[in-house]
């Protein structure tokens, strides 16, 4: 079997799981994933078949679109939910959507991104997230991204509360992380933050709406 299967990937797996379970259920031997997705990340996870892992290096660099949600008021261990808490400031006055707004188009563009101590990046041979959960710190590479388009999806016009979350849309360069991009806008608009819900809705020409399920692979596959 040879071509590329799109999968709407679950949260709760890591892609190399989802590769194996597709593995496993088309009897296929060679399977690759195109881009890595956070086992709390839902959404297009492409994955190269037989013969079109071959092509799989050239589907990586494509842009991404993924949709997902900021919390301000709390920072985290990971930049997401999934983290302990490591600051914390109530969110003390309301904010405004032309305020969000602003601060998104600053972040429009090319930018230098510090890659968060729990991910894959490799330092000295290992994963970050290894020397995380060892309690050690390493100086980490910056990387250049681009953000080519950032926008607000919450149709509100000012946003209150201890802690205030909304919903964004953002079209990226492959190596951006959205964890990362949360935390810099609640900076940019005074508060600790972290990403607390994230799907990708697209990847290159692969969209949402084109995915299966795993179940749906299990009943073609039966």
């Amino acid at each position: 079997m040879d071509g590329v299967l799109l999968l709407n990937k679950p949260k709760g797996m890591t892609s190399h799981d989802c590769v194996a379970k597709v593995r496993r259920l088309l009897g296929v031997k060679k399977a690759g994933h195109t881009g890595t997705l956070d086992p709390n990340v839902s959404g297009v996870l492409p994955i190269c078949l037989g013969k079109a892992t071959r092509i799989a290096e050239f589907l990586t660099g494509t842009r991404k679109t993924y949709e997902g949600k900021v919390t301000l008021g709390a920072a985290t261990t990971t930049e997401d939910a999934d983290g302990d808490i490591i600051a914390a400031r109530p969110v003390d006055r309301p904010i405004a959507r032309a305020e969000i707004e602003a601060v998104f188009d600053s972040l429009t563009g090319e930018m230098e991104q510090t890659p968060p101590m729990y991910s894959a990046v490799k330092v000295g041979g290992k994963k970050l997230y290894e020397y995380a959960r060892a309690g050690i710190e390493v100086e980490r590479p910056t990387r250049r991204v681009t953000i080519y388009e950032l926008e607000l999806l919450d149709e509100r016009e000012q946003f209150f509360g201890e802690t205030v979350s909304f919903r964004f849309r953002v079209t990226c360069s492959k190596g951006t992380y959205v964890r990362t991009l949360s935390v810099m806008i609640g900076e940019r608009l005074g508060y600790p933050a972290h990403m607390s819900d994230l799907i990708r809705t697209a990847s290159g020409p692969f969209r949402l709406e084109d995915c299966v399920t795993f179940e749906d692979v299990e009943r073609r596959a039966a």
